[in-house]
């Protein structure tokens, strides 16, 4: 749980140089956990088996996809991401846990969530004006993660888990007060990001809570204060975006305000959730006293549903104009959102609609198997619409089918599936069936954290942030921790005595899938390992190439030996090679980085330019001409054909001159 705050608090573990190393922690005490507790499948509930199976083999589709990726390097990286996260739910899942255990290890992570987004509201009270507009660039909070979206849900993430643990009486009443008020801070802090995703995501969220967990009323007497409080502070969060100085900048003072209002509207949910598990627990209602408190609840909820939905349709105005708008705004792209009024109600324009429009159109061409993991960037720059270069198509299930096909969304159905019918099972637990009530509260608020990765990854590229990712099937492994273990065997008749042989047949029919889990053991260690050691080495020498490139340049072949796939490490020398103007040394690095990935656009593009710029007209124009098939919006290439077709040469001075102002502009 340490591992997944650390992530936390730094670009949500998006980078390979944060989970790779990770990967090998998760892998360690995966070890340790078969070497000293050991596993008994048998023992195992056949959910749980049936998900670790599924996973694996997905996990195993993951690797081989390698064969068929046009990048077989992100292919590489992808796949580890896949094993990463497989070692995170068969590390929590494998062994059960009892309902205080899984509430130790749950409340530890939500209570230190809580706690990181405190730290961040205060050092956002106390930042300098320049700072605050480095970390709410224009009126977006993008602190820790570096993504908005990814910041509101890493937050929300744990709000759901806070919530759903603060509704157990079997909580001690200070532990379930403290989780309401910083589950109403979490909220909060995760709307100063203003992402539209989490706006959607929430109220479905809270649908499927209040509609398939048990026990809706109590979940609905913590809900109702909770959201209440965020309400109250709403306004004054919402002001930070939207009230911003003519040229973009967050206003300090308002800032200041939401963070007191946030503050004081946790510390009103806080006390009054408290004070009422603190009576709950000390007060004995009789049966009739009860049954009126309960029909006092249930004309509560039914009033503020009634209360909800004709605030919502007075908001929305007419549900099908609004649909149909929602529509039209989520095919026109950005362009098609409001530019008045508050982001999250300006329209769902986005450059998705093209995304999920190229994921589908390669699922299609590619249905058995799809395209390989992560090698969604080059598929679109070919035949996507929109200026944008996305590696990923921004939804858990497209990423599914178009990178690993019907056999890959299968496997992940049926694992996934499975984990979650040991989850549920685990909820059911009721003390008149001799389980654990604690595990079902417990287990509750684990898929609730789990359901909301889910819902709002659907259209969010929330796969690749391990930060994100990883606490999710960990929350996932909780639930199935939980679940009614089976029966253990029947003992055994006594032991005959048998021959030396049969001894010897024994041992080595035990010794066989210990020798092959230590053999898939290292190969796995080794690859999360290798590609982590290559990333450093290209970190250290984008560091030091200003003053050292002879070091950086030895870095990089380091580099490319320690990952065989990627053309990384190429690309990086080719590019310091044109700052230096050693445009040969350039030119077999980037014709290096092709024979890896071939239908790299930026080395085309670079071998073409350099073509041109040392009159090599005829073999300019080819690679042009290949670089503009690759990725025909980018104006850069279009240019750039056109100069060699007029007769003139590309400088290569001014190409990069201007992709690296691109770049900027796109950062």
């Amino acid at each position: 749980m340490g591992l997944f705050i650390a992530w936390a608090t730094d670009q949500a573990g998006y980078p390979v140089t944060q989970w790779g190393p990770g990967g090998l922690i998760l892998l360690a005490l995966l070890a340790i956990a078969f070497g000293i507790v050991g596993a008994r499948a048998g023992e195992m509930p056949v959910p749980v088996r049936i998900a670790i199976a599924c996973l694996a083999a997905y996990t195993a589709l993951s690797f081989l996809s390698i064969l068929w990726a046009r990048v077989p390097g992100d292919a590489w990286e992808g796949a580890n991401r896949t094993l990463l996260y497989l070692a995170v739910f068969a590390l929590f899942a494998a062994w059960r846990q009892r309902g205080a255990s899984a509430a130790l290890l749950l409340g530890a992570w939500s209570l230190m969530m809580i706690g990181l987004a405190v730290y961040v509201a205060l050092h956002l009270d106390a930042a300098s004006a320049a700072e605050l507009q480095r970390l709410v660039p224009s009126g977006r909070l993008v602190y820790p993660s570096g993504y908005p979206n990814a910041n509101a849900a890493q937050w929300l993430m744990a709000f759901w888990p806070a919530v759903l643990l603060a509704r157990s009486e079997r909580l001690p009443w200070g532990l379930r007060g403290v989780l309401a008020g910083g589950a109403v801070l979490l909220a909060e802090v995760a709307l100063l990001s203003q992402s539209r995703g989490s706006l959607y995501a929430t109220p479905v969220m809270a649908v499927l809570v209040l509609a398939l967990l048990p026990r809706r009323l109590r979940t609905f007497s913590v809900l109702l204060p909770v959201g209440l409080a965020i309400l109250a502070a709403a306004p004054s969060v919402l002001h930070v975006g939207d009230d911003r100085r003519p040229n973009g900048e967050v206003i300090a003072s308002t800032l200041h305000h939401a963070i007191a209002a946030s503050f004081a509207a946790a510390l009103a949910a806080g006390v009054l959730v408290a004070a009422a598990a603190a009576i709950e627990s000390r007060a004995r209602l009789a049966p009739s006293s009860a049954a009126k408190v309960r029909r006092g609840v249930t004309a509560l909820a039914v009033a503020t549903l009634v209360a909800v939905l004709a605030a919502g349709l007075v908001a929305a105005g007419n549900p099908i104009t609004r649909i149909v708008h929602g529509w039209r705004s989520f095919k026109g792209g950005y362009g098609a959102s409001g530019t008045t009024g508050s982001r999250l109600v300006s329209g769902l324009g986005s450059n998705r609609y093209d995304f999920y429009r190229v994921a589908l159109d390669e699922f299609a061409a590619h249905p058995l198997l799809g395209i390989g993991v992560d090698n969604f960037q080059a598929q679109y720059l070919a035949h996507g619409r929109s200026d944008e270069t996305p590696h990923y198509p921004h939804s858990v299930e497209l990423r599914t089918l178009s990178q690993t096909g019907v056999v890959g969304a299968l496997l992940a159905l049926v694992g996934l599936g499975a984990a979650l019918l040991a989850g549920i099972r685990a909820c059911r637990a009721a003390p008149g069936r001799g389980l654990d009530p604690l595990a079902a509260d417990v287990a509750l608020a684990a898929l609730g954290g789990f359901g909301y990765w889910v819902v709002h990854g659907s259209f969010d590229w929330f796969w690749e942030f391990a930060g994100l990712g990883a606490p999710a099937f960990a929350m996932l492994g909780i639930a199935c921790a939980l679940a009614p273990a089976n029966a253990p065997p029947a003992a055994a008749a006594p032991a005959r005595v048998t021959p030396a042989r049969s001894r010897r047949a024994a041992a080595v029919r035990r010794g066989a899938p210990i020798a092959a889990g230590v053999l898939v053991a290292l190969a796995a260690t080794a690859s999360l390992a290798v590609p982590w050691l290559s990333q450093r080495e290209i970190e250290g020498a984008a560091r030091v190439w200003p003053t050292n490139p002879a070091g950086a340049y030895a870095r990089l072949e380091e580099a490319a030996r320690l990952n065989p796939l990627s053309d990384t490490a190429y690309l990086v020398a080719g590019s310091i090679a044109v700052r230096y103007g050693e445009l040969a040394y350039a030119d077999r690095q980037f014709s290096l980085a092709l024979r890896r990935s071939t239908g790299d656009a930026y080395a085309t593009l670079e071998r073409g330019a350099i073509a041109s710029t040392t009159g090599r007209r005829a073999e300019a124009l080819r690679l042009l001409e290949a670089a503009v098939r690759l990725n025909p919006r980018d104006p850069l290439a279009r240019q750039s054909l056109l100069v060699v077709r007029q007769g003139r040469r590309v400088s290569v001075e001014e190409l990069n001159r201007s992709i690296l102002l691109k770049a900027r502009q796109l950062s």
